[in-house]
């Protein structure tokens, strides 16, 4: 053949799916389409293109196709290129708009994707099966509802492939309970693939404890092996939940059934008994990697030990990071500079901070600003950390005037806590903690005017206030407090060993902090709004419900008061407790009347 003593065929061949008995499928064809399949850059391909239209040999459908599918699905393809191969195609079918259309959709261009599909409808070519997995990956919201009646008006509805692809594309839109609705109608055709869609539809729009219970009715109902998706997505919702009874069931899930040694899972398995409290399993599953750690596992180690207030052993962990040849990146200067900013670090930080730049080349991102602001404004150094902010390369953001307003808040600083507060409002992110936090600065120097005014300007704009809540697993049941919350079956237990609690406590010499209620009411209204915080009734349920000794674990949803912090230092020793509580910042781990952070956070 003359195309092949033109270019070297490559060492390996591709045979296409076409049946080689088929008296039109000659050897010629077969040959073609193995040296289009093994071009391995653009220039190669322009090349073999040349010789075949020279040849004539343009005009065979399946040499062309294969031409369009390796110019727009190949690494060195180009859709431009591709696009003028397929324009000069006089009567193109399925397999060539297929094609044009993955492309467009590996290249992030929905729009051209969608108006390719819509081409081919109204020249006349039908869409098969292959055609909507990819379409519905270019699909809006609005756009969903359109291909899916298209779906059903051609017969694709109970396609398990496209049911797949239907229950995939809702979820990127939010579309949930669509995405439920097609995977309940599909019943006994129901795949593996399929629960790993519905799932990652709840995954990507956090609903966490959803993924939870369709992953433990996948169990009842299959015998199938969960796809690494599957778990990927379910120790996301351990992680956030703070589940960890499901987490460990999803590890020996992974031991299991997931072969061989997969770094970013063995990564994400430590990710996720971090956030579940459990740094000691998370750091020894760490050091039982050896040699697989990469970038990303030291990243999250570090950073777990940052949060848990071990800033020194952070930086030990970076230290060996850096023995083991590894080249840190500027995701891993956030945990170390966090590590330092956690534990009150100030020398150390900025030696890293220094380091960062000269030693190993990273420019600083707003990120490691930001831990700076925060490193230096929780030391005290208010006015260095305000000068650091003026003095920053880039504009400020709405996480550092934040930083600094929370660390005026923390020493009393009310002037700059202001000029932190007018900063914050001008970048109009309606945050109702940023106006919390300046009506704490304005009644802790008893200034209730100005608290008043906050709040009535937080009214005004409509801004509500995010409850504060705190969750707890207890026998795999994810169990969620609010403030003051009646709604629980156990409420009457609860309250009642809320009432013991404190009476135990009055002997410890507790003396509830009414500075956190930020109201000019009397003084026993104020400790009446303390004793039924979020936290402390989550601690109750637990009491109740957990053996003797056990450990309690419990997530909240915003920062822990010092209140809470101080109860829950007292409870650790009276009901000889380790209780360790996620707050939205770091980890604090209660145990014999002392906490991690060794009340520096």
């Amino acid at each position: 053949m003359v195309v092949a003593s033109i270019i070297t065929p490559p060492h390996h061949f591709f045979i296409p799916n076409d049946n080689p008995l088929d008296p039109d499928f000659t050897h010629r064809d077969q040959e073609c389409i193995s040296l289009i399949k093994g071009c391995r850059n653009i220039d190669e391909f322009r090349q073999l293109h040349g010789h075949i239209l020279k040849l004539g040999y343009f005009s065979n459908p399946r040499c062309v196709g294969s031409l369009v599918a390796e110019c727009a699905l190949s690494a060195w393809g180009s859709m431009e290129y591709a696009q003028s191969i397929f324009r000069q195609i006089d009567d193109p079918g399925s397999f060539e708009f297929n094609a044009m259309i993955r492309g467009y959709v590996k290249d992030m261009n929905s729009k051209r994707a969608l108006a390719t599909y819509l081409d081919m409808v109204k020249t006349g070519v039908a869409p098969d099966n292959y055609t909507y997995p990819v379409v519905l990956k270019a699909c809006a919201s609005g756009e969903g509802n359109t291909i899916h009646g298209q779906i059903v008006k051609l017969g694709f509805s109970e396609d398990v492939f496209v049911e797949n692809s239907l229950i995939a594309a809702y979820g990127r839109c939010g579309r949930v309970g669509d995405s439920c609705a097609v995977f309940d109608r599909m019943d006994l055709r129901k795949t593996v693939a399929s629960w790993s869609a519905v799932i990652a539809a709840h995954a990507g729009n956090g609903m966490w404890t959803e993924c939870l219970d369709l992953f433990r009715q996948m169990s009842f109902e299959t015998s199938s092996r969960a796809e690494e998706s599957i778990v990927v997505n379910v120790l996301s919702a351990c992680s956030h939940l703070g589940a960890v009874e499901w987490g460990r069931i999803a590890h020996a899930y992974v031991l299991r059934n997931l072969l061989g040694h997969n770094a970013a899972v063995e990564t994400l398995l430590i990710y996720m008994y971090i956030r579940c409290g459990r740094l000691e399993k998370g750091m020894r599953l760490f050091r039982e990697m050896g040699r697989r750690r990469n970038v990303e596992t030291y990243s999250v180690a570090i950073s777990g030990q940052a949060s848990y207030g071990g800033g020194v052993e952070a930086l030990e962990t970076f230290d060996e990071m850096l023995r083991s040849g590894l080249e840190p990146d500027d995701v891993v200067y956030v945990g170390v500079l966090n590590g330092c900013s956690r534990a009150g670090l100030v020398d150390e930080g900025l030696r890293y901070f220094d380091r960062m730049r000269i030693e190993h080349g990273i420019e600083p991102t707003i990120q490691h600003y930001g831990c700076m602001v925060d490193l230096l404004g929780r030391a005290g150094r208010i006015r260095e950390a305000f000068d650091l902010v003026e003095t920053m390369p880039m504009k400020p953001n709405n996480v550092i005037w934040r930083s600094l307003l929370s660390s005026c808040k923390l020493h009393r600083e009310v002037a700059l806590g202001e000029v932190a507060a007018r900063n914050l409002f001008r970048l109009n992110t309606k945050n109702a903690s940023d106006y919390l936090m300046l009506a704490s600065i304005y009644a802790q120097a008893e200034r209730w005017m100005d608290v008043s005014k906050t709040r009535v300007k937080m009214a005004s704009m409509r801004i509500g206030q995010v409850p504060g809540s705190s969750w707890v697993e207890v026998n795999k049941k994810v169990q969620r407090f609010v403030s003051n919350d009646m709604s629980h079956p156990q409420r009457h237990e609860i309250y009642e060993t809320l009432h013991q609690m404190e009476w135990q406590l009055r002997f410890e010499g507790y003396r509830p902090d009414t500075s956190q209620v930020l109201l000019l009411v009397e003084e026993d209204e104020k400790k009446q709004r303390l004793r039924s915080h979020s936290q402390k009734l989550a601690i109750a349920f637990s009491l109740i419900n957990t053996l003797q000794g056990s450990p309690i674990r419990i997530a909240r949803n915003v920062r822990m008061c010092s209140d809470c912090h101080k109860y829950t230092k007292l409870i650790s020793v009276i009901y000889e407790r380790e209780i360790v509580v996620r707050d939205r910042n770091i980890f604090h781990h209660f145990r014999d009347g002392s906490c991690s952070c060794k009340d520096y956070w």
